[in-house]
């Protein structure tokens, strides 16, 4: 690496994430000067290296952002979920990727900087079909293409690496941007029973991050072009990852966009002298001989709903259809009586129990925040759950918060449903300020709902809470918004 060697300005679009950070170590240690440009939608200050210059703004705003002329450029800062690219809001997927690549390409060329681009692997799944199976591999194919033909009509010096399910220390292990790995982690660490998406036969080659991070020095010295794949040969499917860490294993539905399988080619590479040095075996046993696990809890979780069967809207019948997909988790649903026949009426799913209170009648709502707390607090005392769950921040938030508070451990999800902030009176806004301010995480279906959380409550957070049923609860989440958007 003699090139390398010598000291150069080196900069990195999200170099405060979990990848970019794992690079801007290694290039300190070699002397480079090193600029990190990150706008911190996933990185975070927590993965700062000391040394590093830190820049917060968008990629699109790279020349205001970087006046210095660098020798190079590591380009990592983009969106990068698949199965999320659909529920985002497609302008956040395009305005991250195609036009944050753009100016990163004109910065580039007018600079006459050497580029090396974090390609994507979804471009090679399924036989080629992935490249167009989601938003984001759709983004990232389209990039690629890009940086081959600025290479071609503006001389560009470049290189394009594909990585291949990076995991490793500092990973994203919770919330919607989790990777995989980080997912089952905190579900191991936190007793709870691993969630694998269907079919899971799926395939990945899971790779260290400090074997990507090995692979793009490489390529930044020697790589030109495209190809450059950063890979296990070593594949394995999602369910034998999930038994690495335990058999206590719930399987969740399909996902759209969910690729079974990616042909990696890393020849051009292994022909600079890579070679990966971390096995993910060795790194699972590691991880757990190293950490603390809580007592396991019961594949149960307790729900809060105004209304429930036979009284239902679209949010009551997308509950429904997750408890009938999920028929090895239990239910408990806590909810109003309100019409009185509706104790009576037949209900056919066995995985569900419903706890109704009130007294038949349109003010059963307002005995739901007292008593249904009170039934709420009799269950935590017999069941230990997975979380809590609240369908609306309406009537059946309010006992979900109560109970959130007195179970420490447990965490709370509010799922907006179909609810439609904008239509609150001043009142109502209050009280929903508060609910979503006892929540853990915060579910919207879509994004003017997303906009409607940040103005009523700009602290709060969409996914912030690293409790004990965290992981799962945001896989449910997952399913119960892809569920009602589709009904």
């Amino acid at each position: 690496m003699a090139d390398m060697l010598r000291k150069k300005i080196v900069v990195v679009t999200g170099g405060a994430g979990f990848i970019g950070s794992h690079l801007c170590r290694a290039l300190i240690a070699q002397g480079h000067r090193v600029i990190s440009l990150d706008n911190y939608f996933t990185g975070s200050a927590d993965n700062h290296v000391l040394g590093v210059e830190y820049r917060t703004g968008h990629t699109r705003d790279i020349a205001m952002h970087i006046p210095e002329t660098p020798d190079l450029v590591f380009h990592l800062g983009e969106y990068s979920r698949v199965e999320k690219s659909f529920e985002d809001p497609i302008q956040l997927v395009w305005d991250l990727n195609i036009a944050g690549t753009f100016s990163v390409l004109e910065f580039c060329r007018v600079k006459t900087s050497k580029l090396v681009y974090a390609g994507s692997s979804t471009k090679f799944a399924d036989g080629g079909i992935g490249r167009a199976q989601s938003p984001y591999a759709w983004t990232k194919a389209t990039n690629a293409d890009l940086v081959v033909n600025y290479g071609q009509w503006f001389n560009l010096n470049y290189a394009i690496a594909y990585f291949y399910s990076v995991y490793g220390e500092g990973e994203i292990a919770n919330g919607p941007y989790a990777t995989i790995i980080g997912i089952f982690k905190q579900e191991f660490q936190q007793g709870l029973p691993m969630t694998v998406v269907a079919p899971g036969t799926q395939t990945r080659a899971f790779t260290h991050v400090s074997d990507i991070v090995s692979g793009l020095l490489l390529i930044a010295e020697h790589g030109q072009g495209d190809g450059y794949g950063i890979g296990q040969a070593r594949e394995y499917t999602i369910l034998e990852v999930a038994k690495m860490f335990s058999d206590d294993i719930v399987m969740l539905p399909e996902r759209q966009g969910n690729r079974h399988g990616s042909t990696q080619d890393t020849d051009k590479l292994t022909a600079l002298g890579w070679r990966p040095q971390v096995s993910l075996e060795q790194h699972v046993q590691e991880f757990k001989v190293s950490c603390t696990r809580f007592a396991s809890v019961e594949k149960r979780v307790l729900v809060f709903s105004t209304t429930f069967h036979p009284i239902e809207g679209p949010a009551e019948r997308a509950l429904m259809q997750v408890m009938l997909q999920m028929s090895d988790v239990h239910f408990d649903v806590v909810t109003t009586l309100t019409d009185p026949t509706a104790a009576q009426t037949s209900f056919s799913l066995k995985n569900v129990t419903i706890h109704r209170v009130g007294r038949g009648n349109r003010f059963d709502k307002f005995r739901l925040m007292v008593d249904g707390a009170k039934k709420a607090k009799e269950l935590t005392k017999q069941h230990r759950y997975l979380f809590i769950w609240s369908i609306m921040a309406s009537y059946a938030a309010l006992p979900a918060v109560v109970v959130r508070r007195q179970i420490q451990r447990t965490p709370l999800l509010i799922s907006l449903a179909d609810q439609r902030l904008s239509e609150l009176s001043p009142i109502f806004r209050l009280i929903v300020r508060f609910l979503l301010r006892g929540a853990d995480q915060i579910s919207t279906s879509n994004a003017e709902q997303a906009r409607g959380v940040s103005r009523l409550e700009p602290s709060s957070s969409l996914t912030r809470s690293n409790r004990q049923g965290d992981a799962f609860a945001n896989q449910i989440r997952f399913l119960y918004n892809t569920v009602l958007n589709k009904g």
